[in-house]
């Protein structure tokens, strides 16, 4: 099987498309991987190097969801259309929704990572101010939902609202986002800090929350979803505010090992995010068996369960509390730390997730055959 993949490479669904892609390699998949928007630097596509069976072809067309995207999409599409003629792949598996009406008779796959309308609905508490580029980009999801043969969503309340925000797919589909655990490291022993990920200035991650009380734990707020490259000149961007009542760590973006160790020697995962799709960071911590305490959303709701902890929707009072609750029970913290892990293990993994893209796959070149 031949799967031609288009991906984001300026999100945190650059590390979905990195387990996607070496998990369907990994099982003897043929994978093209052609990605939008910034051109990813070399460390940061240094785990293509062992993957035999992997085509990269990089771009920098823009991204749907920004403002310039109309003067981009017909030379993209132009781009791809040729691609597939000349590479033949079985499948497209797109993370947008703008290429999903190429005239190619194939199979065509959505996978939905988040959108500017339910972005602006959960965020900001309503759609966004009308405008020519607006009903562009509607018209544009629209297209591409209905000319899809199937739509993923990485959680039913994603797909959800979706549906009741732009139009029904033929065929949908919930598949939940994987980690493989080897990256991971659960059995390090524990600090007592909690980490965030996410710019204090973005209102969807609202990580700010963990700024507006004193805790009794230090607080790690990383400010970057996606790791970089190791610097060849170590360069320090943290800040450290510290008061005799709490101390707050504010880090710049970090590479991958660093990440690593600060999931592993945290005690708590504070989940702060009011729009996550996808939650790669809250998985990472989970795999890193930290605590998990989440803002009450109904992604963290579906996703965790009774997994998490949760405090009151986008209250940092609440918060605050929740996060004094496991400074008090040290037991509790390790009961919900094992939750954590145990869920993950048990629902969350690469395995998993390249299974079920597996069978919707061969469900979808079963019909397609059956119909040519």
């Amino acid at each position: 099987m031949h799967v031609l993949v288009t991906a984001d490479t300026m999100s945190g669904a650059w590390t979905y498309t990195r387990e996607l892609v070496t998990g369907l390699v990994t099982r003897g998949v043929r994978v093209t991987l052609v990605t939008f928007g910034e051109i990813p630097l070399p460390d940061q596509t240094a785990w293509m190097d062992l993957l035999h069976g992997l085509e990269y072809r990089p771009t920098a067309f823009r991204l749907e969801w920004m403002d310039e995207a109309p003067n981009d999409l017909a030379d993209s599409s132009e781009f791809l259309f040729d691609l597939v003629r000349e590479l033949k792949p079985d499948l497209l598996h797109l993370h947008q929704f703008c290429h999903a009406n190429l005239p190619v008779d194939i199979p065509r796959v959505v996978m939905v990572h988040g959108d500017v309308i339910t972005w602006s609905q959960a965020v900001q508490g309503c759609s966004p101010r009308p405008t020519r580029w607006l009903k562009w980009y509607r018209d544009t999801i629209i297209r591409g939902i209905t000319a899809a043969d199937a739509v993923v969503a990485p959680s039913a309340c994603m797909l959800d609202s979706l549906l009741s925000t732009y139009a029904r797919p033929r065929h949908a589909s919930v598949i939940y986002p994987g980690r493989n655990p080897i990256f991971f490291n659960p059995y390090i022993g524990k600090e007592d800090s909690v980490l965030s990920v996410g710019r204090l200035l973005d209102a969807g991650k609202q990580v700010f929350l963990l700024t507006q009380h004193a805790h009794p734990f230090s607080i790690c707020i990383v400010g970057a979803e996606q790791t970089v490259p190791l610097p060849r000149i170590p360069i320090r961007a943290d800040v450290k505010v510290s008061t005799d009542q709490s101390c707050v760590a504010i880090r710049g973006p970090q590479t991958e090992a660093q990440l690593r160790a600060l999931y592993s020697r945290a005690a708590v995962y504070a989940a702060t995010a009011r729009y996550e799709p996808l939650g790669m960071a809250a998985l990472d911590a989970a795999f890193s068996r930290c605590a998990l305490v989440a803002n009450d959303i109904p992604s963290f709701r579906e996703v965790w369960g009774d997994a998490a902890l949760y405090f009151r929707t986008n209250d940092a009072s609440s918060l605050a509390a929740t996060l004094r609750q496991l400074d008090a029970d040290r037991g509790l913290r390790h009961a919900y730390a094992d939750r954590a892990y145990t869920r993950a293990r048990e629902r969350f993994t690469t395995t998993r997730m390249i299974d079920d893209y597996l069978e919707l796959y061969r469900s979808l070149l079963a019909s397609n055959s059956m119909a040519a």
